[in-house]
């Protein structure tokens, strides 16, 4: 049996790469620190003989036992609300966590899929993004600890790929929906549900004709897999290509949930990116995916999942109170 382990494997997306592979028969060696993940996540997988779980934080020196054919490195805070509360520890689970990882797997003879994100192409002057735009970044800016790890993540992996062999994948992911999100983690999607949920008014930053193209799960975790299995060294976007405006986005979210909202603006944050479309072209070409699931059913999905939330969680504001300033 195939062993594998999956960073930040209590999030949103760990989680369901978790699920994922557990379906396709490996040992699954999930790893999370918990500062933005959450076990209720992946509770349903403990009873399995096939999966375990580790309380660790990769930016700390990571060690395990016996063999491990691969690894995916997805620990890392990716909403704003968090990345800004806990700027040191994302920069270093970007750098030290990702060079501990690579470690690893060059000690083990792993294969290793690391996750970047769209985020590396900053407020982009090209669009759509493809790979090999090299981006608009504010290094100083108070975005720049989010997308500043995941370039020197890139690099990083792509100097252990070059220099010692080591046998890596890279995954730019692009905006992604689905169950398991959290309300109240400040991206739009969960922002915008969680805000006709409860009454409120959808809140815009800007005046709404920023882009964004929104991923479903699935699709996300199928390119995913895809990348892992592939022979392409080099990034690949996985999104969705279709784009939208958060107006109109906003107007979905209403018209989807039959509220009756106000829209409000307010002003826009700091390098918040005007654009964001992936050009998937490598994607079709060379795994042969794109996505499949379009963003009404998709929505739907997302929507009867927060519904289903306690109204305990349903009106949390905060994940968790980040006070701790000794990193």
């Amino acid at each position: 049996m195939k062993r594998i382990l999956i960073t930040g494997a209590a999030g949103f997306l760990g989680s369901h790469l978790c699920d994922r592979f557990i379906a396709e028969g490996f040992h699954v060696i999930g790893m999370d620190n918990l500062i933005t993940g959450d076990l209720k996540n992946i509770a349903h997988l403990f009873p399995l003989e096939h999966f375990e779980f580790h309380h660790h934080d990769v930016s700390t020196f990571v060690h395990l036992e016996g063999k491990l054919d691969y690894i995916l490195h997805f620990a890392s805070p990716a909403s704003p609300i968090d990345y800004l509360k806990i700027p040191i520890e994302t920069l270093k689970v970007g750098s030290l966590g990702t060079l501990n990882l690579l470690g690893l797997a060059k000690q083990k003879n792993s294969r290793i899929l690391v996750a970047s994100t769209s985020e590396v192409y900053g407020d982009p002057l090209v669009h759509p993004q493809n790979e090999e735009y090299y981006g608009n970044v504010s290094p100083i800016g108070p975005r720049g600890v989010y997308d500043e790890a995941k370039r020197f993540m890139e690099s990083i992996t792509m100097a252990y790929h070059r220099h010692h062999g080591l046998d890596t994948r890279i995954v730019r992911i692009f905006n992604t929906y689905g169950p398991r999100m959290r309300l109240n983690d400040g991206r739009v999607v969960p922002a915008f549900m969680g805000q006709a949920l409860r009454g409120e008014d959808l809140t815009i930053f800007g005046d709404g004709s920023q882009t964004r193209s929104f991923c479903y799960i699935d699709d996300q975790v199928e390119g995913i897999y895809r990348l892992l299995f592939s022979d392409c060294v080099e990034p690949v976007n996985i999104g969705n290509p279709h784009e939208t405006t958060i107006k109109e986005f906003a107007e979905e979210i209403i018209a989807l949930t039959g509220t009756k909202q106000k829209v409000i603006y307010v002003p826009l944050p700091q390098d918040d990116p005007t654009q964001r479309q992936p050009d998937i072209s490598k994607a079709k070409k060379l795994l042969g995916w794109e996505p499949k699931v379009n963003r009404a059913e998709g929505l739907k999905i997302v929507y009867d999942y927060f519904k289903s939330l306690s109204p305990e969680e349903l009106q949390k504001k905060e994940h968790r109170n980040f006070t701790d300033k000794t990193n």
